[in-house]
């Protein structure tokens, strides 16, 4: 009962909502009639409430009653104090307009549905030109592409002018051209349909003699010529379609526009093609990503096709002997000129010049020959190159050596495996299209590289057949319909994706590709292959073929890129997670920046002998010096002037010998002292450990540095020159100064004469044999020798003890004495065993006199500096070893100069240069920078690389989308 109550209350108040606003000019705000329509309620029934749980009416509900049709209620007054009803058109008017707004959608959504009908019928009624879609290619979408998409990372064509009259003026026409071409070609259609028609009724009702055979060839020869001429119309829009891109691009390649140019879509999948190549795939993360692998039987016009696709006569050319020797990258994009470039080359070859182009050639082939190592003939090494042009289908080809099948003289034993194995590497890939040539001019059955194709791609789902010198085929084949199997795939077992016929010219290198083409074009106009349907006008010219080609790359590239960005990210988590575990504390440095820290360390050691002391150089020459020449002093000037017992003949022999020796020998000498002390120092600084901041991974490397700038240096050749002078000098000097002086040369005299004592008294030892405390000591025995040596120097002994002052040598007579001697106790001697045992007695006995004598002469500097003439105090001998100790410091400062102004700095920059060329040498650097680290280093910044460039690439690809 409340809900009839509460709807007739709401009847009451939109009866009066509607009397209320119909004085008021325009509408009420939802919020004012709301409270207008409480106010009316309340005025009404004004003991009646509203109960909010039981009646809730948003704004938006309340108002959408204005757009119903009010009901009429029949309700008792008595009960309820309802009034008469009124009799209020107004409102019975508004809510019948209210309804139109209904009729209004239903007519629309039926006038809609009628036209989409209609609009199907009619286009059922065109005509169905999908046989013709060869002949007329979809060129607005083409161009729309164009101008929407634009080449990618180059200059768009809207974005270039999009409101140039001239654009719009180009683009009218292809359109209209377009139509036009499209119409003629139905009007052909239609006129091949009638006369075919009219042939069949006419033969069955009037007889014509012109026979079935005879009227199907004109008609296949009337639709081959239209088709043929409305090719040369595509040909000729698409000509001044490649004109006008090159235009474009040249007007952007000016920067007219003053924005940064991107990379291009395909140079970028390029970079990462040839990063790939470079990284070692040791944790099972393979190179799958899609590339063009043309394969093919040795001189079957692999190259003449490539060069076609890229539009320029760009590799090396031989009759019959191999000329591609490794496999070839060609990067094909599209670009304001014909140029190519290599990957690490800076210089531009203009392919529309001839002599760049004999450049390019010579180039490619020089690359080849230094690939191949010695003893080989063909080589795995990649050699990658750029071509850009306007009209290039953007793609990336890989160009193999020829498949052999006997391998002939001049190569290497391995060529035939080794082409296989490079062919296999390549085609193994699962995302890789492979481009098989087939020589069309030979004998199928002598093709070698189908079974080899067959055999990595059984399914023929990544293949694409190619027949190649197709005009020769057609003149030497007895039986054309051999050409129409080979190109449906009947004839081999190999399956593919899709079969071609091409002509890459008459065999002469000098064609050009214009002539080429053009001698294709007339070939297959006239060819009865097309004439006699064998071959399909779409399957036909290298220009529909790299059309396919490209079509298929792109559709791989798609489909796997981003399978492979995946794998590569997963490599990347596994890499840092073996380096975090195995080297947490330190930074990831690869082999490139393990030698940049290699080489600073280097320079700074070399830099360290600058800061050498200038008397540390002098005290490690002067002691070095001496160590050389000692020998020569005691035994060639010393011993024979001394063991004249004259004081002028000593003083003479000295001055002769002392002049002699430094004309010839001591500054060569001098100098090689020099040259070794700087090796042991620089040596010292480079291989001495630096505490926790030596690193051992690098002492391979400064070892081979060490040893490659000692090689390269050499001494300055006017070094000696002016060393020999300055020595002269200082030996011609004879007077002593003061008593330190004295003393200094008496000490040097007596630490010389001590070292050859102990040296003379070693050797008398080992001539005779342990003395007899040894013998009680170590139980040591004398040999038969030992023991005749040692009667021998007992037997002399007793001569000396005799005659202290006995001269050097012995005479004839005291032999025969000492020899009779020893008989007469029972031992046999020779005379040579003498005279030996002889010199070290001898020996010893003098430098034990002389030892004696410079204790004496240390009294002597003063009789020394009188001049007086003493024969006890003659220290003839200390002067000398005065001359040679100031010798030897004069010229140890001398070399210490030299090495500390010039050779210090030579060694500096030969350094510089060693580690110059190794750095450009990455052999070298491999070699001399090994190890489970740095190979992990190298690793991991390999993926990280890859991994980058697939990404940017992939974001590249979608924007294209």
């Amino acid at each position: 009962m409340w809900r009839l109550r509460r709807a007739a209350v709401a009847c009451e108040v939109c009866q009066s909502l509607v009397k209320h606003s119909s004085g008021i000019k325009g509408s009420l705000p939802l919020q004012k009639l709301h409270l207008v329509s409480r106010s009316i309620y309340h005025s009404r029934h004004p003991t009646l409430k509203l109960q909010r749980p039981q009646f809730r009416t948003s704004f938006q509900q309340f108002s959408s009653l204005t757009n119903l049709p009010l009901r009429k209620l029949k309700l008792s007054p008595i009960k309820y104090g309802y009034q008469p009803r009124r009799n209020f058109w107004p409102a019975r008017l508004a809510a019948r307009l209210l309804k139109l707004r209904y009729l209004i959608l239903g007519s629309a959504v039926g006038g809609g549905y009628t036209a989409k009908k209609t609009f199907d019928q009619w286009k059922d009624m065109i005509p169905d030109l999908s046989d013709y879609k060869w002949i007329v290619p979809d060129i607005v979408w083409e161009i729309d592409e164009y101008i929407d998409l634009g080449s990618p990372g180059e200059t768009a064509f809207r974005a270039t002018d999009p409101g140039s009259e001239s654009d719009k003026r180009y683009r009218k026409g292809l359109l209209g051209e377009l139509i036009l071409l499209q119409q003629q070609i139905q009007e052909h259609e239609e006129e091949a349909r009638r006369a075919a028609g009219q042939y069949s009724t006419s033969y069955t009702q009037q007889k014509r003699k012109v026979s079935d055979k005879e009227k199907i060839d004109q008609l296949q020869e009337e639709l081959l010529h239209t088709q043929l001429k409305y090719q040369r119309i595509l040909e000729r829009l698409e000509k001044e379609n490649k004109e006008l891109r090159k235009l474009v691009l040249q007007k952007d390649d000016k920067g007219i526009h003053h924005r940064k140019l991107k990379k291009s879509l395909i140079d970028m999948y390029s970079e990462v093609l040839d990063v790939l190549s470079d990284y070692d795939a040791s944790y099972n993360t393979q190179d799958h990503l899609p590339r063009v692998v043309v394969v093919g039987d040795q001189s079957a016009g692999k190259t003449s096709v490539l060069e076609m696709i890229a539009q320029a006569r760009i590799f090396p050319r031989g009759s019959g002997e191999m000329m591609t020797r490794s496999p070839v990258k060609v990067t094909l994009s599209e670009g304001p000129h014909h140029v190519a470039l290599f990957k690490d080359s800076s210089r531009e070859f203009d392919l529309t010049k001839e002599e760049d182009l004999a450049a390019l050639r010579h180039e490619i082939e020089l690359r080849m020959r230094k690939n191949v190592k010695e003893g080989c003939t063909v080589s795995p090494e990649t050699i990658s190159l750029n071509v850009k042009g306007p009209g290039l289908q953007r793609m990336v080809l890989v160009d193999l050596p020829g498949v052999i099948n006997t391998v002939t003289s001049g190569m290497a034993p391995d060529t035939k495996e080794t082409i296989f194995s490079i062919s296999k590497a390549y085609m193994q890939n699962p995302n890789a299209i492979i481009l098989c040539i087939q020589d069309g001019s030979v004998d199928a059955e002598r093709s070698i590289v189908t079974d080899l194709v067959s055999q990595m791609d059984p399914h023929g789902r990544r293949t694409i057949f190619v027949l190649t010198k197709v005009d020769l085929a057609e003149k030497n084949v007895a039986s054309p319909s051999r050409i129409q199997q080979i190109i449906e795939g009947k004839l081999f077992p190999m399956k593919a994706l899709g079969y071609f016929a091409v002509v890459t010219g008459k065999g002469n290198s000098s064609e050009s590709i214009e002539a080429i083409r053009d001698y294709e074009e007339e070939f297959f106009q006239n060819s009865k292959l097309l004439k006699t349907s064998m071959l399909k006008a779409h399957q036909v010219t290298t220009r529909n073929l790299s059309l396919a080609v490209s079509d298929c790359f792109w559709k791989m590239v798609r489909e796997s890129v981003e399978q492979q960005a995946d794998s590569f990210k997963a490599t990347r988590f596994n890499l840092e997670t073996e380096w975090k575990n195995n080297y947490p504390r330190l930074r990831e440095l690869d082999r490139n920046e393990l030698f940049e820290k290699a080489k600073n360390e280097i320079l700074d050691e070399v830099i360290s002998l600058s800061q050498v002391t200038p008397k540390h150089w002098e005290e490690i020459l002067q002691q070095s010096l001496w160590e050389r020449v000692s020998t020569h002093v005691i035994e060639n000037i010393y011993l024979p002037a001394a063991q004249t017992m004259n004081s002028g003949t000593f003083n003479t022999t000295v001055d002769i010998k002392l002049k002699q020796w430094t004309d010839k020998q001591l500054p060569n000498k001098a100098v090689e002292v020099a040259w070794e002390t700087l090796q042991e120092e620089f040596s010292r600084f480079m291989t001495e450990p630096k505490g926790k901041e030596h690193d051992d991974i690098f002492d391979k490397l400064k070892e081979a540095v060490k040893e490659e700038s000692i090689k390269r240096h050499k001494w300055n050749d006017f070094a000696e020159d002016s060393l020999r002078v300055i020595q002269h000098n200082a030996l011609e000097d004879r007077s002593i100064s003061d008593k330190q002086q004295w003393d200094a040369a008496i000490y040097f005299m007596e630490e010389a004469l001590q070292a050859r004592l102990k040296d003379t008294e070693n050797a008398l030892e080992n001539m005779v044999g342990p003395d007899w405390k040894k013998r009680w000591l170590y139980w040591k025995n004398r040999t038969q020798e030992q023991c005749v040596h040692n009667e021998t120097k007992n037997e002399l002994e007793k001569m000396l003890k005799c005659n202290e002052e006995h001269p050097a040598y012995l005479a004839s007579d005291e032999i025969t004495t000492v020899r009779k001697n020893l008989e007469s106790r029972g031992v046999e001697v020779d005379p040579s065993l003498i005279k030996d045992t002889w010199h070290q007695v001898y020996r010893r006995h003098f430098l034990k006199t002389a030892l004696n004598h410079c204790n004496l002469c240390r009294r002597g500097f003063y009789y020394y500096q009188r001049h007086f003439v003493d024969s006890e105090l003659e220290c003839n001998d200390v002067v000398l070893f005065w001359r040679i100790q100031r010798m030897l410091a004069i010229t140890a400062n001398t070399l210490r100069q030299q090495l500390t102004n010039t050779e210090v700095r030579r060694l500096e920059k030969n350094v510089k240069e060693v580690l110059e060329d190794f750095a450009e040498d990455s052999e070298k650097k491999v070699k001399l920078l090994t190890g489970k680290r740095v190979q992990l280093a190298e690793d991991l910044k390999k993926v990280r690389e890859i991994q980058e460039k697939l990404d940017a690439f992939i974001e590249a690809l979608h924007q294209e989308k």
